[in-house]
């Protein structure tokens, strides 16, 4: 007898994209791999970098609940927290918060992450598109307006 993989779709769909897998990861490694801090302005930079390291996932968390041209905006503001975790990094290797190793581990999550957002922006994009012109053909669809569903 064969046996069938049962996947289940988590309640919260978001939890079902790589690329949160991804996001929630990074985050949780930027809050286990920086140094402690030494002074009160190592200690707001860590601080902030953390910040924006949930920001990733966050963004992409809140999005997925929107409209695709919501969905659009948010993993856009997603990709702005990317690049503000790129400066912390480079600052928190200046200052020693982190090694060779770590920086270079930092930004490979992070051109990943950016690769996978900009991968999804364009699926996004690209679904709307094939929506608007079917729209064009067709009468008036009921369900134009309704959530994302990945």
């Amino acid at each position: 007898m064969e046996q069938q993989e049962e996947r289940t779709v988590s309640f919260f769909r978001f939890e079902d994209l790589r690329v949160y897998a991804k996001a929630t990861d990074y985050a949780t490694w930027v809050s286990t791999q920086v140094g402690a801090p030494r002074t009160e302005s190592e200690k707001n930079l860590t601080a902030s970098f953390c910040h924006s390291a949930y920001d990733i996932a966050l963004n992409i968390a809140e999005g997925s609940s929107r409209s695709k041209s919501q969905f659009d905006h948010y993993l856009k503001i997603a990709k702005t927290a990317i690049r503000e975790c790129v400066v912390y990094t480079e600052v928190a290797h200046n200052l020693g918060l982190m090694n060779d190793e770590q920086h270079n581990q930092s930004r490979e999550y992070l051109m990943e992450l950016t690769r996978m957002l900009g991968a999804l922006i364009i699926s996004l994009q690209r679904s709307s598109e094939r929506r608007h012109e079917q729209s064009d053909d067709e009468s008036s669809d009921p369900y134009a307006n309704e959530e994302m569903s990945y």
